[in-house]
């Protein structure tokens, strides 16, 4: 994996690793791609106390070999293969019956440059794959990365999805976020969102980031930390 392109951080909350993370890099929260690896533990009068591990990686700003018309052979040379046999192999691990499907074809809400996309697809409730607020589906996209990683010596931007959660979850995340865009304009009274994880508070500020009247800002700490949306100054 390159360090220069994501890296592990750490501190006393999640909220405090990120933050870290972002001054390290030097980079926005819109400008990476966060994965909550563990929300960390404060032990009983602080012994056995864990710190929290978030992995942040910058988004690439070069566009994906599908996006501009590629040739196929480009296309087939990503390592599809590895990851979908990778992708397969934890889920035997976590006896999940489910088919991997890849797809080159999909445009995902927030990012034009995703090369590919492993969907996991069963006649079975996935939810488990999922988790709260997405956070079991942001580890098992980190984990069948890093194993990608190992295998080909690189690091590779794919996605993981279940069902087309993510896409559909996108779709609804943007809408939100224009929907209490058109409030605020017409209120001029900020508005703040619920609680959301790093990855969708990303979606929202990209979603309205070119926006003429308001801007957004995240508030909060810990699992609390939200997105307000404002007119601009």
């Amino acid at each position: 994996m390159d360090a220069k392109r994501s890296a592990e951080f750490t501190g006393k909350t999640s909220e405090e690793a990120i933050a870290k993370g972002l001054a390290s890099l030097g980079k926005t929260e819109d400008e990476v791609e966060i994965t909550v690896l563990s929300e960390g533990s404060r032990g009983v009068l602080g012994i056995g106390a864990e710190e929290a591990r978030v992995a942040i990686q910058v988004v690439s700003e070069a566009p994906s070999p599908t996006s501009e018309g590629a040739p196929a052979e480009d296309a087939e040379a990503l390592p599809i293969a590895t990851a979908k046999e990778a992708l397969e192999q934890v889920l035997r691990l976590m006896e999940i019956t489910g088919q991997v499907e890849a797809r080159t074809d999909v445009s995902l809400p927030g990012t034009d440059r995703v090369p590919f996309v492993l969907d996991i697809q069963s006649e079975e409730d996935l939810g488990i794959l999922i988790g709260r607020r997405g956070e079991t589906l942001a580890a098992l996209q980190y984990l069948t990365r890093l194993m990608v990683g190992h295998k080909t010596g690189k690091w590779h931007e794919f996605v993981v999805d279940v069902q087309n959660y993510k896409v559909r979850r996108g779709d609804a995340l943007q809408n939100l976020a224009q929907r209490m865009a058109d409030r605020v304009v017409e209120t001029g009274r900020a508005v703040t969102l619920e609680a959301m994880p790093p990855a969708e508070r990303r979606l929202v500020h990209l979603a309205l980031r070119e926006h003429p009247e308001v801007t957004t800002h995240s508030i909060g700490e810990g699992e609390n930390r939200k997105v307000m949306i404002l007119l601009k100054e």
